[in-house]
Order: C-alpha cells, then structure tokens, then sequence
C-alpha cells in the first residue's frame, strides 16, 4: 500500500505532463484549483436603453413653457402675389389748403403756430384793414336804405291796394326799392370778395363801431398748420396782390406716390389694394390705387401711380420712403405658417410638430410667401400646431449626437 506522500508527488508529475500537453486546460485547472495566475473577469455591458426614434424630441408641457416656445395652430389663409415698388408718402392734394387774404391791411394776431392743429372755421389770425372797414360801412349804408326803402314800398303798395295812394307813386316806391336791394347785394358780394364769411356779415348791423376794422381769418379745413408765412405787423395785400398767411394740411389720409416700370403698368389699375410698409419701421397698412398716371417719364421709363392710405394717428409722415406691395392676385390655401416656424436641415425646409410628448421634425414643401407668412404644399395637415418660436434651439437639439444626451 502506498504512502500518503507517494500519492501527492505521483499527483503532481501527472499535472505536470498534461500541462505540457494541454496548456490552455492546465489554466483552467490551475484557476479551478486556485493555483494557477489570476485575471480579469469579463464583465457582461449594462443593456443600453433604446436609441429614440430620430425626428422625435421629448418635451413636457412645463418644459415648452420654461423654453418659451409659442404653438400656433395651421390653417388656411390667403396668399397674394404681389408687384414691389418703391414709393414717397406726400399729402393729399385735396387736403391742403394755402390761406390767404385778398384785403390790404396789417397781421394785428397770429393765433396758430407751426405744428399746431387747427378746427374747420377756427380763426388763426386777425387782420386790421381800413379796406374791409370801408367795406362793411358801405354795407352798414346800404341795408339801413334798403330796410327803409322796403318798407316805404310796402307803404305805398298798401295805400294804392285801398285806392287812397296813386299807383304812380307806388311804382316809384317800387322800383328805388329794388335799385337799394341791388346795392345791399353788391356790398355783401364785396365782403364776400375780401374774405368776410356768411356769419360775420350777418353779425355786422350789431358789432361795436371798432371791430369793423377788424377781419378774422378762418381756417378752410380741419389739419395742422405746417408753414406760416407772416409775422406780427406783416403789411399784406399790397398793389392788390393776394398775400398768403399759413398753409394747413389734413395729414388724416395721406398719398403715396409709386414709381411703375412701364412694362409693369398693363397689371395696374385704380381699385386695386396696396400693402405699405417702410424699413426700419414694424407697422404696415393698406390702401388703394386711386390714379395711374397716362404718361411714362422719358428718363426712368416708369409712370407715377398714386395711392390713398389712412393715416389717422399721423404715422405716415409726407417725405418718408416707403415699399408698396400692389395685390395682382390673392387665393386662399389649405396651410399657412408663419416664417419663423421654418427651420433648414440639411438643405430641407422643416417644422416641429406639437405631440403629446414633445415635438416632431417634419420634412415640408414650402410654397408662395405672404409677408411673414408662408404656403405650406405638403407635410402638414389642417389643425396641427407647430412651433413658431425658438425653433431655432429646437433643430439644435435635434442635431445633437447621441452620445451628448
């Protein structure tokens, strides 16, 4: 029987050889028994979460908020195409009016300023002229005869109608009567001449002695006065010349004057609506083309064509250069978006679809452009909402590489 010791050393010539035999075994012997070189353990990766879809970003409602992203939803709306030309704001030339005096006299109260507003009617001076003095005496003479005169012919028609008077002396009753009514009417159309108005000539029997010298000028339109031409003291009216005192403009609808390439004017016509706006300058109106001019510059080969705008709060300034939008054509389309819900990604227009998780890129074809508004062709259906603000931090996100996230 052999020795404890015996079976140990026949034991290990045994490994030996089949480790010389058998290499790659002695080592997992050897790791099975714990003799043999430790090494690393090969850990099994983690199951990585699912790549999300591409074109989809995950957004909460507060999220969206906290990025300030603003929905619109799409609909349609009509698009135009439109001709642009350059143009100037001027007044209407039906609403300036140039105030003058025919009368010889002296500016004794300037009452308007330049830049001031002015009422229909309001006076903004007073003349002192010894030619509407003699004016209204001449007329003050002439309605006290013909008020007599009148009721001398009244008289006198009365005693030939009861037989007491002659009908001769009632002809003659008669006719001074109306020789003194033709002289009242040519001292009132005198006063008319020299600018004095219905109301004041009424009012003369009655005014004091003093103020006969006196002559108020009236404003012929509401506006503002945008020149004054005289001074305090100002002699007018001299060697029977009209001396002109302010001129008012109504700036409540004012012109635009378009420049027209000649080629262009077969697609205009009065009637047509007109889209104003200016650089720099965020509101816009519209108005209407209200003349084509017949004749083209010689030089520019354009033709002028005017068009009427509202103005109310005075926003148009006269002088200003503007950029007219003349509507050939408007039709309405089934999707419009705003332009600011248009991104590029890799040369494609896109949008970002509102989800219920968030939002999602769609590829879109884009058609006619209405200001900042644009036809969308195809990609998007009625009633969705799409993103209009910070689509820009949107497509950035989107872009981003995977291992980023």
């Amino acid at each position: 029987m052999m020795s404890r010791s015996t079976i140990v050393a026949l034991a290990f010539a045994a490994g030996a050889a089949i480790a010389a035999l058998t290499p790659g075994l002695s080592t997992i012997v050897q790791r099975a028994v714990g003799t043999g070189p430790q090494s690393k353990i090969a850990i099994s990766p983690k199951p990585s979460a699912p790549e999300p879809i591409s074109g989809l970003l995950s957004m909460s409602d507060e999220q969206i908020k906290l990025a300030q992203i603003d929905l619109v939803d799409v609909g349609p709306a009509a698009i135009a195409r439109r001709l642009v030309v350059p143009g100037s704001v001027v007044p209407d030339a039906d609403r300036i009016a140039h105030v003058s005096v025919k009368l010889s006299g002296t500016v004794e109260e300037l009452r308007k300023n330049i830049g001031e507003d002015v009422a229909k009617g309001e006076v903004i001076a007073v003349l002192e002229s010894r030619e509407v003095a003699d004016a209204k005496s001449e007329y003050l003479a002439a309605k006290l005869t013909n008020d007599l005169q009148q009721d001398l012919s009244t008289r006198d028609k009365t005693l030939w109608d009861s037989r007491v008077g002659t009908e001769q002396q009632y002809l003659r009753s008669r006719n001074a009567a109306a020789q003194t009514e033709m002289r009242l009417k040519i001292a009132r159309q005198k006063l008319l001449a020299l600018g004095v108005g219905e109301k004041e000539i009424a009012a003369v029997p009655e005014a004091p002695e003093a103020s006969l010298r006196r002559q108020d000028v009236r404003s012929p339109i509401s506006g503002r006065v945008a020149e004054r031409k005289v001074e305090l003291g100002t002699a007018v009216g001299r060697d029977s010349l009209e001396t002109e005192l302010f001129v008012v403009v109504d700036l409540s609808r004012v012109w635009v004057e378009l420049s027209v390439a000649s080629s262009d004017l077969p697609l205009i016509k009065e009637g047509q609506i007109v889209k104003i706006s200016a650089r720099g300058f965020a509101k816009t109106t519209l108005g209407k083309i209200v003349f084509v001019s017949p004749l083209v510059d010689k030089d520019t080969r354009t033709a002028r064509v005017v068009t009427e705008i509202p103005n109310p709060n005075q926003t148009w300034r006269p002088g200003s250069f503007v950029t007219a939008g003349i509507v050939l054509n408007e039709r309405t389309v089934p999707v419009v978006v705003p332009a600011t819900a248009i991104q590029k990604l890799d040369g494609q227009p896109i949008v970002f679809v509102r989800t219920k998780d968030g939002f999602e890129k769609r590829n879109v074809v884009v058609g006619e452009r209405e200001d900042q508004a644009l036809e969308i062709v195809s990609g998007l259906t009625p009633g969705e909402a799409v993103a209009t603000t910070n689509t820009f931090a949107l497509k950035a996100e989107l872009s981003k590489p995977r291992d980023e996230d």
